[in-house]
């Protein structure tokens, strides 16, 4: 059975690092929501999308789940809203859902991480300042399956915690 990999994490935790691996690890469509987001906002980089990365992911995410793939959708995905929307993508393709919060637990390595990334996203996107990660709207996803904290594990070791509750 296909399943729904949905990440969830404050940008800089290190969520996109794990999912690539993942990705790697586990023959998957990948999908990006600063990417997505980013070509929305390429003829207006103040364009207001509002949730719509999150629907197009979604929807990308069901057509891929109905031809038996998996899919791996990266996004900071705040809030229990979100995940739902996640949630019913994969109920609505019969697929499985497995849910995952990355976070980073040392605050120093976090700010680090944020204020010396290199964007690997093209035009229309911008990376957020410390300030903006710290002020942004999150509600941490306790009931997630799987917990990862990139500042206790390893990229690679994120990605195999993943890939073994995939398995099981």
């Amino acid at each position: 059975m296909a399943t729904l990999i949905a990440l969830a994490g404050l940008p800089g935790t290190g969520k996109t690092t794990v999912a690539r691996l993942v990705a790697q690890g586990q023959p998957a469509v990948f999908l990006r929501i600063d990417e997505i987001e980013a070509v929305l906002r390429v003829e207006d980089e103040r364009r207001d999308i509002g949730p719509l990365g999150y629907k197009i992911a979604a929807a990308l995410a069901v057509s891929n789940l109905k031809i038996g793939q998996d899919v791996i959708v990266d996004c900071v995905n705040p809030w229990p809203l979100t995940r739902a929307m996640f949630a019913d993508a994969a109920t609505h393709a019969a697929a499985a859902f497995l849910g995952v919060e990355v976070v980073c637990s040392s605050a120093d390595l976090h700010r680090d991480r944020i204020e010396n990334r290199v964007s690997d996203i093209g035009e229309g996107h911008a990376e957020p300042d410390w300030q903006a990660v710290i002020d942004r709207d999150y509600m941490p996803w306790r009931d997630a399956d799987v917990h990862v904290d990139t500042a206790k594990l390893s990229p690679e070791a994120g990605a195999k915690r993943i890939l073994s509750a995939l398995r099981a």
